[in-house]
């Protein structure tokens, strides 16, 4: 008997630093690989980024973030362009929010003009930093906050991108 409790006495730490891992990776932290061009030149495929699951309940999510969407069965990296309750649009690749121009520096190409779009409550318009290349909200449609997983702020690998963005 006292065998086992010695035993349960030098694994039980082991036991809680898993624990706490499993916690921190289910509902902070956990890695997210970028996968493919849509985001160039802000991210590259195959970055390792850091998804940060906490901040976007705690501070919401705002234009021009970067988030990870579950999509089916795929995660896609996009930017946030468009809130609830907003119209937007692009006229001659230039974004307008609610009629008004907007300056967008994200974009790392041209923006094809498209019809102003109205964005229900709980609702986001999402698009690639590369946008010739990028399946989003254009194809997709708007985005609901519940497939919105979190914010990617912060990619860890390769080193040569590491950093937040």
């Amino acid at each position: 008997m006292e065998k086992v409790k010695k035993i349960g006495k030098e694994i039980l730490p082991y036991i809680v630093i898993i624990l706490v891992v499993v916690l921190i990776k289910m509902f902070v932290f956990t890695p997210v690989i970028v996968n493919g061009d849509s985001m160039l030149d802000t991210l590259h495929d195959h970055d390792i980024m850091i998804l940060d699951k906490l901040s976007m309940r705690t501070k919401g999510i705002q234009r021009f973030d970067i988030v990870v969407v579950q999509v089916g069965d795929t995660k896609i990296i996009k930017r946030v362009i468009g809130l609830p309750g907003e119209t937007i649009e692009y006229k001659n690749n230039k974004l307008y929010i609610n009629g008004k121009f907007m300056k967008d520096s994200h974009g790392s190409d041209i923006t094809y003009d498209f019809d102003p779009v109205k964005i229900p409550d709980n609702m986001y318009y999402v698009l690639g930093d590369n946008r010739t290349d990028s399946v989003d909200s254009r194809i997709l449609g708007v985005i609901s906050e519940k497939d919105i997983l979190g914010k990617a702020k912060f990619i860890i690998y390769p080193f040569n991108h590491f950093g937040s963005k």
